[in-house]
């Protein structure tokens, strides 16, 4: 049982202001505050997490915890106000929690002037890591709201069906939002049907181009009920990609043909947009690891979660000199981070493939976009910071390690092994691709032979980059990942939209004899 000093011990809140910050005056309203965009929670570990909800005022908000639906006992984590200057989020950083323990989660607002004036309470739960060896489920998939597709009458329906999976937590592995991607009224279809977009916001008529753009795109996500849904009972972990900014950029992009943007430093965008990332999402990073995207949670003895950030520190797509995606100091803390692991599995969520060719044409830039670079030889450009890591890996004995990723809007499943590869020196490992959640889905990638993938299984539009099928003809796809707690196989499934389940397999741990409770 969670006692109210455990549950207290070293709690701490981050987010807009303290409650005794003086305020300047605001108009008094006749009503209570509203919650305008669900709630969230996020980086859960075995003694802590994030949670998060947004105002459509400023208000006075209070946040309990309770271990039960019911709230009987309930536990104030903290009071906080909601300001303008974060566009009224409120974000919560709870630590000292029990492991292994369903936490509930309820968000009170009040009116600034008025105490009589609050709203009905919000809720949603999350629940622990364990510390103990007990079964683990997640799920992971990308690509929200992209190429057009839109809230239509249906929904994200994606966001329900893995709703009813009841995973302890998902990866969101980029394309999180689509800020260059504006949403029309409606879409033709190539069988004479209309796609009709039920909702659209101002934000996303155009792309985002100031900070107010960029937080729209979440808040039009936010609209729609399932992903509403799905946030409110099952924590997710995020990590960004390109289009959270704009299409294929890195530091280097040149926005110079690019009319839709006024300012030509790709930088000022990409400060908004991380700006906003931080701000609508429950990731712990603000008051952790300032300015990190990347990171470690650690999700019990079976398993520990390792986020790439392919983005902020890469060199120029345009440059096929550069050797730079992860970047020194991410490389550094990666290496470290998979030294150090005592965890029966490393996942290693990457925002982009490894083998998949995909260049980049935006623009007048011209280069790979991700690590392969589709001449199928020994290690160039980008591979070679990526077969440094491999190769580390095989080193230091580094096994049990899994790569998730999304990006190419099609589902797969890689083997990647010595045996077929031009690159030799690595331990052989999966890559599962899953995607999109709400967008257009493309044909399949070529694959580069440098590491030795082999595809054991895909599913993708017919054709090539032209498809941009609709979710409404249900090639949708996320993945789902169950650790069982006695033997530590790990299962991974591929599934679709309509909750098929259209490939698996079983991958027993290296290195384990026995069941892990007598091991």
């Amino acid at each position: 049982m969670l006692t109210r000093r455990k549950f207290l011990f070293g709690t701490g809140a981050f987010g807009l202001s303290g409650a005794g910050l003086g305020l300047p005056y605001y108009a008094r309203h006749q009503s209570a505050p509203i919650f305008t965009h669900g709630v969230q929670s996020g980086d859960v570990d075995f003694r802590s997490g994030v949670v998060w909800t947004r105002l459509d005022r400023p208000a006075r908000v209070e946040i309990e915890l309770s271990t039960t639906e019911s709230f009987s006992d309930p536990i104030r984590l903290a009071q906080m106000t909601a300001l303008p200057d974060r566009d009224f989020t409120v974000k919560a950083f709870a630590d000292g929690l029990l492991p292994d323990q369903d936490i509930f989660y309820r968000f009170r607002a009040s009116d600034l002037h008025s105490s009589f004036l609050q709203s009905e309470p919000i809720v949603g739960r999350f629940r622990t890591a364990p510390l103990r060896y007990r079964s683990v489920r997640f799920l992971w998939s990308g690509d929200t709201a992209g190429q057009g597709w839109g809230i239509d009458d249906a929904g994200m329906a994606t966001y329900a069906t893995m709703a009813s999976h009841e995973a302890d937590f998902f990866i969101h592995s980029g394309d999180t939002v689509y800020a260059d991607n504006p949403i029309p009224d409606e879409i033709p279809l190539k069988d004479g049907r209309i796609w009709k977009n039920r909702i659209i916001t101002d934000e996303k008529r155009e792309v985002a181009r100031s900070l107010h753009d960029y937080r729209g795109q979440w808040k039009y996500n936010l609209l729609d009920g399932h992903v509403r849904n799905f946030n409110a009972g099952c924590a997710a972990f995020y990590q960004w990609d390109d289009h959270e900014v704009l299409n294929n950029w890195s530091p280097s992009t040149d926005l110079s043909g690019d009319p839709r943007y006024p300012e030509k430093d790709v930088a000022i965008y990409a400060r908004r947009a991380r700006r906003a990332f931080e701000e609508m999402t429950p990731i712990r990073y603000a008051v952790r690891e300032p300015g990190k995207i990347y990171r470690k949670i650690a999700y019990g003895p079976l398993l520990d979660v390792f986020f790439l950030d392919l983005r902020s520190y890469r060199g120029g797509n345009e440059d096929t000199t550069s050797t730079d995606l992860l970047g020194k100091q991410q490389m550094d803390w990666l290496t470290s981070a998979l030294s150090s692991s005592r965890a029966l599995w490393k996942v290693i969520a990457s925002d982009m493939p490894i083998g998949l060719v995909n260049w980049d044409d935006y623009g007048r830039q011209k280069g790979s976009e991700a690590v392969s670079d589709g001449y199928n030889g020994v290690p160039d450009g980008r591979e070679r910071e990526f077969a440094r890591l491999l190769r580390f890996m095989k080193d230091k004995n580094i096994r049990n390690t899994v790569w998730l990723t999304a990006d190419v809007h099609y589902t797969a499943a890689h083997h990647y092994s010595p045996e077929r590869a031009k690159f030799l020196d690595f331990l052989p490992f999966w890559e599962f691709v899953s995607g999109p959640l709400h967008a257009g889905t493309y044909g399949p990638k070529p694959l580069d032979k440098t590491f030795g993938p082999e595809v054991r299984f895909l599913k993708a539009a017919p054709g090539g980059a032209e498809s941009n099928l609709p979710p409404s003809d249900g090639m949708q796809f996320f993945g789902r990942v169950d650790i069982n707690g006695r033997t530590g196989e790990m299962t991974v499934r591929l599934m679709d939209r309509q909750d098929a389940q259209l490939w698996s397999v079983v991958l027993p741990p290296e290195g384990l004899t026995g069941d892990l409770k007598t091991a």
